[in-house]
């Protein structure tokens, strides 16, 4: 089975997809990726330093590129999080990172996700009203950079997809075309594009 090769494909095949579907006059108007961003949160593991570096790792391994450190903004008392706490970690990834990332989500990591029958976006799941897609991870150890038998404990991690794309049915459309593994039954898919589809799209 050949593999997608998300940035070519794009170009190919997926602007004329866009072009077609939803009206747009050019290249320019036309739903396209931005950046992938990965993020470890803490959570319980708050105050382990161990746990901290053990985020960082992983994030360096999957991306080959430095995390950086995210901080809480304010104090929440109830979870014991004080203003400028380390809270997670995150990277960012744009241009060739990006694409070189995608086409491994596509092609290998989401395969080797335990009992994997496509990413269920009923009801607009995943995405946000400006157009990006999140998707978490359970395990870190789907990805392939990740040896099992040199971890020391799993954790989960998310990412997020930001493209320019207007709405969910964009985001959804282009993602799809793309090669993501979508799954949604055919009412809930008509039932998007009839929130949408009417709508000003560009």
């Amino acid at each position: 089975m050949a593999t997608i090769n998300i940035k070519d494909k794009y170009q190919k095949e997926v602007l004329k997809q866009l072009k077609q579907e939803f009206g747009f006059k050019n290249v320019l108007s036309t739903p396209k990726l931005e950046k992938v961003t990965l993020n470890v949160g803490l959570g319980k593991a708050i105050n382990n330093k161990e746990y901290i570096k053990i985020a960082e790792d992983t994030l360096r391994r999957i991306t080959g590129q430095h995390p950086i450190l995210t901080k809480a903004k304010k104090s929440i008392s109830a979870f014991k999080i004080r203003e400028g706490m380390v809270v997670g970690a995150k990277v960012t990834l744009r241009g060739k990172r990006m694409y070189d990332f995608l086409d491994k989500l596509v092609n290998i990591t989401f395969p080797r996700v335990k009992d994997f029958r496509g990413i269920d976006v009923s009801k607009e799941r995943h995405f946000d009203k400006h157009g990006n897609f999140s998707y978490g991870f359970k395990e870190h150890v789907v990805f392939p950079e990740i040896k099992a038998d040199e971890i020391e404990s799993i954790h989960g991690l998310e990412i997020t997809v930001s493209t320019t794309a207007k709405n969910p049915l964009q985001c959804y459309s282009l993602l799809k075309y793309l090669g993501f593994p979508f799954v949604i039954e055919e009412k809930n898919e008509e039932a998007l594009r009839e929130k949408y589809l009417d709508k000003k799209n560009k």
